[in-house]
């Protein structure tokens, strides 16, 4: 059975990975393997649990341990923490009430290096330089249900294990395999990649281009919310494409796009 205990205060050490712990802390920098993140609502926390991700800890209202959060614990180690709590108490950590009253601490992974998990894949997407945890976690729903293999991120974009990216996502981070790409974009040619940097320059092609289809693997690069991708990096990319717009209207929010470039640039 899991050992159930009550919270009696904000104030306690044990809700300090749900409450009162950064994000910096929970990621562990210096040691990944005892870094944590928080999932959060019952239904993100099975698809992470039914992936494969070990479990820490639980948080959540009593009355959950016999609803919603029962499902759950049955996927869980027996010993593992369980704590509860009034719902006013659990009220004051952020986020809690668009959770449906259920927290898990989950240890995080060592991640893949990039060869890996490009072994097989024929779509990819690189993010570079998104800061915006709800575009984050969007790009990763949109990338895991229309057919994106793998996702890198460059250092200067958002932790995709960060709370809000991992609920906007619906726990679609633990279904696409991802890591950090700390070399240039042009790196990937040497795995067989052809790229596609997302902006609107003179030589942008439309994204319906059917050579863009045509490549057997393409990297699609999406650049940061306001200043977009840089010269040099668009400048690497074997391909620029554009997005055919409207009425005056000159770019879509990162997270609308990479749908569209998602579904466009598809593996035929």
């Amino acid at each position: 059975m899991p050992i159930i205990t009550e919270i009696l205060s904000a104030d306690s050490p044990l809700l300090a990975p749900y409450m009162s712990l950064t994000e910096a802390q929970l990621r562990n920098r210096l040691d990944p393997s005892h870094g944590l993140f928080i999932a959060e609502s019952p239904k993100v926390i099975n698809v992470a649990l039914d992936a494969g991700w070990e479990p820490v800890s639980l948080l959540c209202e009593e009355r959950h341990l016999y609803g919603d959060a029962a499902p759950l614990l049955d996927k869980c180690p027996q010993e593992m923490p369980v704590y509860t709590g009034k719902r006013e108490l659990l009220a004051a950590i952020t986020g809690y009430t668009l959770t449906r009253g259920v927290l898990c601490a989950m240890r995080r992974r060592k991640l893949p290096e990039v060869e890996e998990i490009l072994t097989d894949a024929r779509r990819i997407v690189v993010i570079d330089s998104v800061t915006d945890t709800t575009n984050i976690g969007a790009i990763f729903r949109s990338a895991a249900a229309l057919g994106i293999d793998a996702v890198l991120l460059t250092p200067t974009s958002c932790d995709p294990l960060n709370r809000r990216s991992v609920r906007v996502s619906m726990g679609s981070v633990f279904l696409v395999p991802w890591t950090w790409l700390d070399a240039p974009v042009s790196a990937l040619g040497k795995y067989g990649f052809k790229t596609a940097s997302m902006a609107l320059t003179l030589r942008s092609v439309e994204i319906t281009d059917p050579a863009l289809n045509a490549e057997p693997r393409l990297a699609i690069v999406m650049g940061t919310e306001g200043d977009g991708l840089s010269a040099e990096v668009i400048g690497s990319t074997d391909y620029v494409v554009r997005i055919p717009m409207h009425h005056g209207v000159d770019s879509l929010n990162v997270a609308a796009a990479s749908a569209i470039a998602f579904w466009q640039l598809r593996a035929k």
